[in-house]
């Protein structure tokens, strides 16, 4: 399932720090006086009618007309507020502290202000110089704890969090506070806990639930995942967070039908979302559905062109339909966008050499050993096609990689014997075997292997000794029969050579060459009618044998 930073958003409630501006316009050690301002008293009036637009034209008109009555301002900067007008809001309650800069209310609403316009490190300054001004005001503390949230300062947010829960421990806004930046620092399974205490109170409340669906995802409690999105179902019957959780949750227990019944619900609510399009892709290509699976990335493509996965995981569709000149697009874009895919890599190899082209395979496999040097098949698949293509040697170091990960790996050992027989290097073919049959010795790949290099050696004890092995495990070859008949022949051991031969013969009746030497061997016994037999039968197989005899 396509997991994103923003799939799963950490909801800081707007509400989180008290967002009403304080409305005492004077501080407690301000000189209290009589206001004299009609304009002032009609605009409370039509405030407190709920016309406040109407309240603040008054207030502006009234400015406009030069009153400069001080409370004016602050009036014209809570209205602003009060409509949403934050900027003109700021802009006012910053005029006030020109005149009064400890201004315990004014410094707060800035604070605030700042805040509602997403200007969170400014907004945790003043904030800051609130909390100086006044220390029991606990809203400006927990400004200053969800500033350093928003500015994923995580450390500093705990901190202040902390010190918020210190005054006041059964604080839920500081509570859910300090879960957020749990969350947020990896830390999912204390943020479950909090969240999971604040539920009782907030059973409604859709983004703590929306964020609980994350943290149990990240804790990879699927059940628990299940349980909160059909609870924000229940609220919010088409939430995209709940319906992408239901997806997860039916992915992790295998269930992709109802993933993919999930999935197309939301794409339908939110046709958008790149993860909704994307797992939707992920549930059909799991049943089976080839072409919706293909569609559904495509869609995912185009909401987010560059997606290397999205683009692998494409391929891998159109490769399992058999459209490989498709699917190799595919691969080579999503490694356009990550060359470092290792799956990609794979998959577009599996695909070049299915289209004939062995140098591009072997290049994607090169260039996956690069990035991920434990990959055995990978290192075996760059020797078996070395091997292939006549590079003997170049194949002997990727079967070395195999065999010093793998001591045991039957095929790396033979494939690496093989090779340094190839190239000459019996001492090493031999050993290679060795170790192949030490570790298989049912292995008559293995057997055979050692045997030819023994031979290859003339070293008749060891191949005898190989040959007895392979006769006990029902393999008879009469090619090894036959090369070990010469190695004895050549040590004069006729008989051993002879008997050799003949076992040859026996498994091979048309076998010129072992007959013709089994005359040989058997003349140098003294068997003279034998050995014209023998040669009679050779000249017979293969005519162009009569001048060896003479």
């Amino acid at each position: 399932m396509e997991k994103t930073n923003d799939q799963w958003l950490w909801f800081v409630d707007n509400e989180l720090v008290e967002a009403l501006a304080r409305t005492d316009a004077l501080d407690a050690t301000s000189e209290k006086r009589p206001v004299q301002s009609p304009a002032l008293v009609k605009a409370l009036a039509l405030n407190m009618d709920g016309k406040t637009e109407q309240a603040l034209r008054e207030i502006r008109e009234a400015i406009d007309a030069g009153d400069s009555l001080p409370e004016l301002i602050w009036t014209r900067a809570h209205l602003e507020f009060q409509l949403g007008l934050f900027n003109d809001a700021l802009e006012n309650y910053q005029k006030v502290l020109e005149t009064q800069p400890n201004h315990k209310a004014a410094t707060y609403n800035v604070a605030l202000c700042l805040e509602k316009l997403q200007r969170h490190e400014e907004a945790g300054v003043a904030f800051r110089k609130a909390a100086d001004l006044d220390p029991n005001l606990s809203e400006a503390k927990l400004g200053v704890a969800v500033s350093e949230l928003h500015c994923n300062r995580l450390e500093e947010a705990l901190a202040a969090f902390d010190e918020c829960l210190q005054a006041k421990p059964a604080s839920e806004k500081a509570l859910y506070g300090k879960a957020v930046a749990l969350h947020r620092s990896g830390r999912a399974l204390e943020a479950l806990e909090i969240y999971q205490k604040l539920l009782p109170n907030n059973s409604s409340d859709a983004e703590l639930i929306t964020n609980m669906i994350g943290a149990a995802l990240a804790q990879g409690e699927n059940d628990k995942v299940r349980e909160y999105s059909e609870k924000l179902l229940r609220i919010r019957p088409n939430a995209q967070a709940g319906l992408a959780g239901m997806i997860s949750a039916a992915m992790a227990r295998g269930d992709f039908k109802s993933a993919a019944q999930q999935g197309a619900q939301l794409v339908k609510v939110a046709g958008k979302s790149f993860e909704g399009w994307f797992n939707l892709g992920v549930a059909y290509q799991k049943t089976n559905r080839l072409e919706q699976a293909g569609q559904a990335y495509a869609e995912a493509l185009k909401l987010r062109p560059h997606s290397p996965l999205a683009y692998a995981n494409l391929g891998a569709t159109l490769h399992e339909r058999g459209d490989l000149p498709e699917a190799r697009k595919a691969y080579e874009r999503a490694l356009q966008y990550a060359p470092e895919n290792t799956t990609a890599l794979w998959n577009l190899a599996i695909v070049q050499e299915r289209l004939g082209n062995p140098s591009e395979t072997e290049k994607c496999i090169e260039k996956l050993v690069e990035v991920d040097p434990e990959r055995e098949d990978a290192w075996f698949r760059i020797g078996y096609l070395r091997l292939l293509r006549g590079d003997t040697a170049g194949s002997i170091e990727p079967f070395r990689v195999c065999v010093s990960k793998r001591p045991d790996w039957l095929e790396a050992l033979i494939d690496l014997g093989l090779a340094q027989r190839r190239t000459g290097d019996l001492e090493s073919a031999k050993a290679s075997f060795t170790q192949a049959v030490a570790c298989h010795p049912q292995s008559t790949d293995a057997l055979r292997g050692l045997a030819a290099v023994a031979t290859d050696q003339g070293d008749h004890v060891l191949a005898l000794d190989t040959e007895a092995k392979l006769d006990q495990l029902g393999e008879r070859i009469p090619e090894l029969n036959y090369n070990i008949g010469i190695l004895l022949q050549q040590s004069n051991l006729q008989e051993d050579a002879a008997r050799s031969y003949r076992r040859a013969t026996q498994d091979k009746p048309d076998f010129a060459e072992a007959f013709l030497n089994l005359g040989h061997a058997l003349h140098a016994l003294g068997l003279e009618d034998q050995a014209r037999g023998c040669w009679q039968q050779a000249v017979e197989a293969k005519p162009e044998l009569a001048g060896k005899y003479f």
